[in-house]
């Protein structure tokens, strides 16, 4: 039999997740290789074998997406496989133009290919955009959850950047653990709000090993989904969270649209702060894509440490990373509080950019005057700290999941912006869950 040859198109999550389910054990396919994007440095590495399985005994080669023409000539590849999320339709597009010209078919793995079914139910929280504040949602979905009596477990989506082999399965129960899996800023963002509040998150590369262990020490699995891509598991509450400061968004962007499409329950997020013309019009695309939905609005207040610290400051403003890169925000929370409490300047890191933090900018040329709290490696985390302390202001307003000052050394003043879901009206998140779970 001709097997068809295989390139999987992917940024280190949704990738891997597709091979592990679909391609691994599947001798009608043979995987030449992945593609990486969105992820600094995360091409250059191989799959390696102790993952990829029998089929696969050296691994598989993970090359920059931009070899993606050359590797389908190169490799009589006939199928091309976009495995990554918070894309555009456009820009998926573009990518199925460039396969389709070489030569290879495109294609994308739905729901019935790659969701897993749990032994548990399952909550998932997803996202029609990057920095819609699904985090803050699922840490009140926990909260929700243990308070009829559930054990839960989060599953975040993979945030693999390390030693594959050494990410296989990844539980983080305590602080101690973040250190001893050598996360990253980003991960760090993702786990610590969670492990703070009580909850074990699970994470890594197999999400089949990754599920069955969970399934031991929970009663209900909570799938926190990462950068609006669709859950791993078959939900059995699917909940979805839409940004009216990205208004239109919800319909443009893969699998974003898919996830509206599919949710049980949606929230509006941000109409305390988004504009009333651009809250309306998600709700008439909401009811436009799927009607069927329960609709919740919540607004994302903002709370600042030491709110009198700001006023007649000149102020950078360090943002969650993925929410202003390719997230495609300008701006985040950071923003909003300087501008709220009456910040003199916005200082304008750019100029002082150093290393990849530089590259960054080029890369993401939407990103306004913020810093993007990029920390995939020590060289970045570096780099992040000297841009931090080369940027001539009177103060440092740190508007991340975390609180950055325990990771890099920052020599100005500095002050903290936190911000949670309140949801308005009613049902709440609360009276669902106790309708699906409650006993």
């Amino acid at each position: 039999m001709n097997k068809d040859q295989v390139v999987i198109m992917g940024a280190a999550g949704r990738d891997f997740h597709n091979f592990n389910v679909y391609f691994r054990d599947n001798p009608a396919y043979h995987v030449i290789a992945f593609t990486a994007t969105q992820i600094p440095n995360i091409e250059g590495r191989t799959y390696p074998a102790a993952l990829a399985g029998a089929l696969y005994p050296n691994g598989i080669l993970i090359f920059p997406e931009s070899d993606l023409s050359k590797i389908i000539q190169e490799n009589q590849v006939t199928q091309v496989v976009f495995s990554y999320s918070d894309i555009s339709h456009e820009t998926v597009m573009h990518r199925a133009s460039v396969a389709l010209a070489a030569g290879a078919d495109f294609r994308l793995l739905g729901p019935r290919a790659t969701m897993l079914k749990s032994s548990k139910p399952v909550v998932a929280v997803c996202a029609v955009r990057t920095g819609s504040g699904k985090s803050q949602t699922t840490r009140a979905v926990a909260n929700a959850l243990r308070a009829l009596g559930k054990r839960v477990v989060a599953i975040r989506h993979p945030m693999p950047y390390g030693d594959l082999t050494k990410q296989i399965v990844q539980r983080f129960a305590t602080l101690d653990d973040l250190i001893a899996h050598q996360t990253t800023i980003e991960e760090c963002e993702e786990y610590e709000p969670h492990i703070v509040q009580g909850t074990i998150v699970y994470a890594g590369v197999d999400y089949e090993k990754i599920l069955r262990q969970a399934e031991t020490e929970a009663d209900v699995i909570l799938w926190d989904g990462g950068n609006n891509d669709f859950p791993f598991y078959q939900p059995d509450l699917m909940i979805v969270i839409v940004d009216p400061h990205r208004a239109g968004h919800e319909l443009l962007y893969h699998p974003g649209e898919m996830n509206l499409r599919m949710a049980d329950v949606i929230i509006i997020n941000k109409v305390d702060t988004a504009n009333a013309e651009d809250v309306n019009r998600v709700r008439a695309n909401v009811h436009f894509a799927n009607p069927r939905a329960t609709v919740l609005e919540a607004a994302s207040p903002i709370s600042v440490d030491d709110p009198g610290a700001i006023r007649g400051k000149r102020v950078l403003i360090v943002e969650d990373g993925p929410t202003v890169t390719h997230g495609g925000m300008a701006y985040g929370a950071g923003v909003v509080a300087a501008n709220k409490l009456g910040a003199r300047e916005i200082v304008d890191p750019r100029p002082y950019a150093a290393g990849s933090i530089k590259e960054t900018y080029a890369k993401y040329p939407s990103t306004g005057a913020v810093l993007p709290a990029m920390g995939y490696s020590d060289k970045q985390i570096q780099e992040l700290e000297t841009t931090i302390n080369a940027t001539p202001v009177d103060l440092v307003l740190i508007a991340t999941p975390i609180d950055l000052r325990r990771i890099v050394h920052i020599q100005h003043p500095s002050d903290r912006v936190r911000y949670e879901l309140q949801e308005i009206g009613q049902p709440t998140l609360a009276d669902l869950l106790k309708q699906k779970f409650g006993e």
